[in-house]
């Protein structure tokens, strides 16, 4: 008898299965729409496809007369700046202190601890310090970033290098290899697949710090359009960016495991897939 955790399916299937599920919800919301705007007019909860599809058209191809630029693509690039500047500090910062800390005992003893405080802080309750240490630039914004999911990355990197079975630690003794030798010919290469996970994972967290420290002061970003257009209650704005922001982060996700399966094809069994 086949078993249901055997059956594997092809990538077609498993196309079908992943937007079926989108797709539902997408109709779902079509016909609630459309119900609730055929009782109301003036319903602003629910706006219709066409409502969101006229504003997001002024707002991807329109030029604002005050920035002189497109809304929507500056308020992408501003964001995706300072999210890609914030991951970046984060995932160099990971890759030093995560091998350090799991290679050295010492630095293990010394940084772990601190490692695990700062990991349980809320990162948005420190906010309001770096707005007032930092100020309400840029350099804010990309430290609430790096801040909220370093320590994170750093932990689960750090334990992922010192789970590497002790006999090749012993072997690479044996041959001669240095404290150096060992971390960057047998932890780094290990450790390298295990970093773009953990930047994987990172992501959602990444995106709503960055949406919070745009909400609260920023004057471009998409959570500032966002927080900037709710106090009209202009869902048929909010609700494309939200989408937009998905999309968005599903695609950084995507780019990032097909990169490591390409890069570090051994360190992904045929399970995974």
């Amino acid at each position: 008898m086949r078993r249901l955790l055997n059956i594997r399916p092809a990538r077609g299937a498993r196309l079908a299965l992943g937007l079926a599920p989108l797709i539902a919800i997408a109709l779902v919301y079509v016909i609630a729409a459309s119900a609730w705007h055929a009782a109301n007019p003036n319903e602003k909860l629910l706006p219709t496809v066409g409502a969101m599809v006229r504003e997001m058209k002024v707002m991807a191809i329109d030029t604002d007369p005050q920035t002189g630029a497109i809304p929507l693509w500056r308020d992408t690039g501003a964001s995706l700046g300072r999210l890609g500047i914030g991951l970046a500090i984060a995932t160099s910062t990971t890759l030093v202190l995560g091998l350090a800390i799991g290679v050295l005992p010492l630095v293990r003893a010394g940084l772990g601890p601190l490692v695990g405080t700062i990991a349980v802080i809320p990162p948005i309750s420190v906010l309001p310090i770096l707005f007032i240490t930092l100020g309400l630039g840029e350099t804010a914004k990309i430290a609430l970033i790096v801040f909220g999911v370093t320590p994170f990355m750093i932990r689960d990197l750090s334990s992922h290098v010192g789970a590497i079975p002790e006999e090749q630690i012993v072997k690479a003794q044996t041959l001669g290899a240095s404290t150096w030798q060992i971390a960057l010919r047998v932890a780094l290469p290990q450790a390298l697949p295990r970093l773009i996970e953990c930047l994987r994972l990172s992501l959602g967290p990444a995106w709503v710090f960055l949406i919070s420290a745009e909400a609260i002061a920023s004057d471009v970003g998409l959570g500032y359009r966002i927080f900037l257009v709710r106090r009209y209650l202009a869902m048929d704005i909010i609700l494309p960016y939200v989408a937009w922001i998905a999309l968005l982060a599903v695609t950084l996700d995507l780019a990032l495991s097909t990169a490591n399966r390409r890069l570090f094809p051994w360190a992904h069994t045929a399970r995974a897939g």
